[in-house]
């Protein structure tokens, strides 16, 4: 492989407790199929320790610490203050990569207006500005709710970021890459069904995608329905996405990290 090609998973819940029982061989397989970054974000305060904890120790470790808006409706008053103290105190981590997992999901229909709507871009909108005051790009949940993420995003210019798990529309998409964002391509992308996925996965610019797994959840379509998807899928992952553009997997990795180490600059990876 190139030395400039190289296998991100730019989002995997390593942390999550269908990791407990054998972790650091997930760690090592993912290793194995030559992944060399492995972002892992938070979701709530909870979980802060826990992923700054886990980036530390493997190499290819990264995280983000952010709130999540489906943990926003559980979320203590104090929750933010928290965030910020934790932004405050590992500023100068060189692991801590970005903010996030944060944004919106309107996925339920409950969700999509009313109380637990407003307290999710309460807390996104607050979150983007501690993406401008620690200079951080944000990890993005954009389910269901890509105008409205746009709407904020527009309002507060941060330094961009990953919108993962995209899948929304190729009008939205050039949007959120007009506004410095790489788009999230994983598992979702594997099944043939796919058809609006698979649609941005070939005709966007190379130059909008990163590589992501959302382990364990969104696994791909050679896994068992309900198995429990690992980063060392990242790998056909990219082959499924060279496959759909007919280019090389090279090709597919050299965009791709180099994509995720423009919009997450403080992803440094040893070369060698």
């Amino acid at each position: 492989m190139p030395l400039d090609a190289m296998l991100f998973d730019t989002h995997c819940h390593l942390d999550a407790a269908e990791f407990d029982h054998d972790r650091a061989q997930v760690i090592a397989r993912a290793q194995t199929a030559g992944v060399r970054a492995i972002i892992i974000p938070a979701v709530e305060v909870a979980n802060f320790a826990r992923v700054r904890m886990l980036a530390h120790s493997f190499e290819q470790g990264f995280y983000a610490l952010g709130i999540h808006p489906m943990y926003v409706e559980r979320a203590a008053p104090e929750a933010l203050a928290q965030l910020r103290d934790a932004l405050l105190q590992h500023r100068t981590d060189p692991k801590l990569i970005a903010i996030g997992e944060i944004g919106l999901d309107f996925f339920i229909s409950e969700i999509s207006q009313g109380e637990p709507r407003a307290k999710q871009e309460l807390f996104y909108e607050a979150q983007l500005k501690l993406a401008l005051e620690f200079d951080l790009p944000v990890l993005l949940h954009v389910r269901r709710s890509q105008d409205s993420i746009l709407k904020y995003l527009r309002r507060h210019r941060v330094r961009g970021g990953i919108a993962h798990a995209f899948n929304g529309s190729m009008q939205q998409a050039q949007q959120f890459v007009e506004l410095g964002f790489a788009l999230g391509i994983g598992g979702a992308m594997t099944f043939d069904r796919a058809l609006q996925i698979r649609r941005l996965a070939t005709e966007l610019d190379l130059s909008a995608l990163v590589l992501e797994t959302d382990a364990p959840d969104i696994s791909p379509a050679w896994l068992a329905k309900g198995a429990r998807n690992e980063p060392r899928e990242v790998l056909q992952i990219a082959q499924t996405l060279a496959e759909l553009r007919g280019c090389s997997v090279d090709e597919v990795l050299k965009f791709t990290s180099q994509n995720a180490r423009r919009v997450c600059p403080g992803l440094v990876i040893d070369a060698r």
